[in-house]
């Protein structure tokens, strides 16, 4: 039997842990869990610290290096802006600070963001040492024009204030700031304002990219993902309720009801589309490569926000992946319209569907998966970016390992849901893959080729296939489109966050997210979303877009949800009602409501699925209306892109698709 790659290195660990002693690094103690057949509780928290000491060797390297750029090279111990010059890395790690309860560093940094953080945007020049973080902003540097990804803008700078807005403003949490007054909640704001122009489409969905200052160039691509535009749910529908105006949830759900409104006849998506015709330009369905997290959205904004919409179409989606994408335990990629075979490829980006598969309460299917896609970590020490089934080799041109967390994601929600030891070792393996395989001097480096464990000093985008070099604007870009994809590099605090999390949750569990007010929702960046009740407005059944019930006319009323998830007989997916058991029942109904106040008291009036969504299949010559309708739209709210049907009319535009397939998916959900 071929020997792993701990197995075949373990005699050189052990002698480099000898020559490499450094009494600031003092208590690495993983080297004598390798051999161990199990973690028991005191090394899980052994491992736990361990976890924290690597987090804070990244973090302490970014402040005493890069800051205030995006980035560190962790090699050449520099900084580098990669996204747009926001001081990236501290925004992404400011819940992970709060997680570890490290309050003065939380504090000074919220502190810092609140005071020089503009989008307008002004550049930071100043270096400074933490945890003093206070920026003078050069007079020397005029306004700059900044286009940036709206998806990654999103999920990791919106995301990143928006979690820590709410962590740093509420008593509960154990980590509020007496000082704080909502600066990072109105940062967040004026951000997706900046953003709203790319949702101001013919379909709905959003383009790419979007400047900050001007909105969107005139010749910027129609060509996005499903992942870019599918992937913008939580934190614009957070921003909404938090703010009291429907507008950012509204734009969001409408990109989303763009998408679905074109699958093909067999409920798959595609990977790549025409924001103004709505045609598929790739359509290769999948899990992995720009449409992981369209999946991940739909069933997270159900449990986060409560709005049936979104499940209704995760059933209907994730039936479908099942059917025609799980090749028990892998899962390959097929043409959305005829399901045939396209790409038998395991790529990096698949590992997240395991956890979604916990969340979603089907556990035996996610159990397999994960111990296939681990089997490939054990092999390489690290999982590459593409592994093809049919040689079971490293695909060509895809042997990077650019720090992705979506394996130790799943294996966190696995152990969670089923307290097997076995994720434990899991964890363990990865930390010692991470500490002797990424380890550099300032943090932790790209592995360029997961077969020789050759570092990288930087982040850098890679292409996978069918990626397209766009123009935008004025620069041409296969960086920009793919932060369109969805493709680029993890942020290292999410790899340590799930780490820390799942041995803290094995040595006795005392953090925010297992012992805190609320249940958390964590993003696709990882990022710390609590189902707090101004947020969370469960079996609430608004008419508009799942956002507040208002006005008049409304009847306030308190009852029992008498909607309960039968899955199809298609459908493998149970969804749990308490998010994570360590069992699941066959038949798991809707959460029991719960006491709610203020907003949470109004009951929108009762419509059926079809009433309230609309969402039919739409053809070539649908699409093409909307196209000649351009035009005519106004502005993004009451455009031709929204697409909202009044009750009036919801019932005749079934009756006119009511030879479709998909209207039939939609009344049966209703009955």
């Amino acid at each position: 039997m071929e020997k792993t790659w701990k197995q075949r290195c373990l005699p050189l660990l052990l002698l480099l842990s000898i020559l490499s002693a450094d009494t600031n690094h003092n208590n690495i103690i993983f080297l004598r869990q390798t051999a161990a057949d199990g973690v028991t509780p005191e090394e899980a928290t052994l491992l736990r610290d361990e976890v924290r000491e690597m987090f804070y060797h990244a973090f302490n390297g970014y402040m005493e290096h890069a800051f205030p750029l995006d980035e560190l090279k962790p090699l050449s111990c520099e900084g580098e802006d990669s996204l747009g010059g926001y001081a990236l890395t501290l925004i992404d790690s400011l819940d992970m600070l709060a997680l570890l309860g490290d309050r003065e560093r939380f504090t000074s940094s919220v502190d810092w963001i609140g005071k020089n953080l503009r989008f307008d945007i002004v550049k930071i020049t100043s270096h400074v040492t933490p945890p003093i973080i206070l920026v003078e902003q050069s007079n020397d540097y005029p306004s700059e024009n900044k286009t940036v990804s709206v998806f990654e803008t999103t999920i990791q700078v919106l995301g990143g204030l928006l979690s820590a807005h709410l962590i740093a403003s509420d008593y509960a949490t154990g980590m509020r700031i007496p000082s704080y007054d909502n600066q990072l909640l109105d940062l967040a704001e004026d951000l997706a304002r900046r953003m709203l122009p790319a949702f101001d489409t013919p379909t709905g969905i959003p383009f790419g990219s979007v400047n900050l200052l001007y909105g969107v160039d005139e010749q910027e691509s129609r060509i996005t993902s499903t992942a870019g535009g599918g992937t913008l749910t939580l934190e614009f529908g957070m921003l909404s309720r938090l703010t009291n105006d429907p507008i950012f949830e509204q734009v969001t759900k409408n990109a989303v009801r763009g998408l679905w409104a074109r699958r093909s006849k067999l409920n798959l998506v595609g990977a790549h589309i025409n924001v103004f015709t709505g045609e598929w330009t790739q359509k290769d369905a999948g899990i992995g490569t720009s449409i992981d997290s369209f999946y991940e959205y739909l069933l997270k904004a159900y449990l986060l926000f409560g709005d049936e919409e979104y499940l209704f179409i995760f059933q209907e989606a994730y039936a479908a992946a099942m059917h025609y994408l799980y090749n028990d335990p892998w899962y390959v990629e097929v043409n959305m319209d005829s399901a045939a075979i396209v790409w038998p490829l395991f790529n990096s980006l698949q590992a997240f569907w395991p956890g979604l598969q916990v969340l979603a309460g089907d556990i035996d299917p996610a159990i397999r998966t994960h111990a296939a896609f681990f089997s490939v970590w054990k092999r390489y020490g690290f999982t590459p970016e593409g592994f093809n089934l049919a040689t079971l080799t490293v695909q060509h041109g895809q042997k990077s390992y650019p720090l992705r967390p979506e394996l130790i994601e799943s294996t966190y929600w696995l152990y969670k849901a089923t307290r097997d030891p076995r994720y434990l070792d899991v964890g363990r393996d990865m930390v010692v893959s991470l500490q002797y395989g990424a380890r550099c001097p300032c943090g932790y480096c790209h592995i360029v080729d997961v077969e020789f464990h050759k570092k990288e000093d930087h982040m850098e985008s890679f292409f996978l296939a069918e990626t397209v070099s766009i123009t935008f604007g004025q620069l041409q870009s296969d960086i920009l489109f793919s932060f369109l994809l969805g493709i680029i590099e993890e942020p290292y605090h999410q790899m340590v966050k799930y780490l820390w999390l799942l041995f803290d949750l094995a040595s006795g569990p005392d953090n925010l997210v297992e012992n805190g007010p609320y249940k958390y929702i964590f993003s696709t960046e990882g990022h710390l979303l609590p189902a707090t009740p101004q947020i969370s407005l469960i079996h609430e059944h608004c008419s508009y877009l799942g956002a507040y019930c208002k006005g008049g006319g409304i009847e306030q009323e308190s009852r029992k949800s008498d909607i309960s998830i039968h899955p199809q007989e298609n459908n493998t997916s149970v969804i749990s009602g308490s998010w994570v058991h360590s069992s699941y029942p066959s038949d798991s109904s809707f959460l029991e409501s719960t006491t709610t106040s203020g907003l949470m008291k109004g009951l929108c009036p009762g419509l059926t699925h079809g009433q309230k969504y609309g969402i039919s299949y739409l053809d070539a010559t649908r699409t093409a209306q909307e196209d000649r309708s351009m035009q005519q739209r106004e502005n993004v709210a009451d455009s031709h892109s929204l697409l909202v049907v009044s009750q009036q009319s919801a019932d005749n535009s079934l009756s006119k698709n009511k030879n479709n397939d998909h209207d039939r998916n939609v009344q049966e959900s209703s009955e």
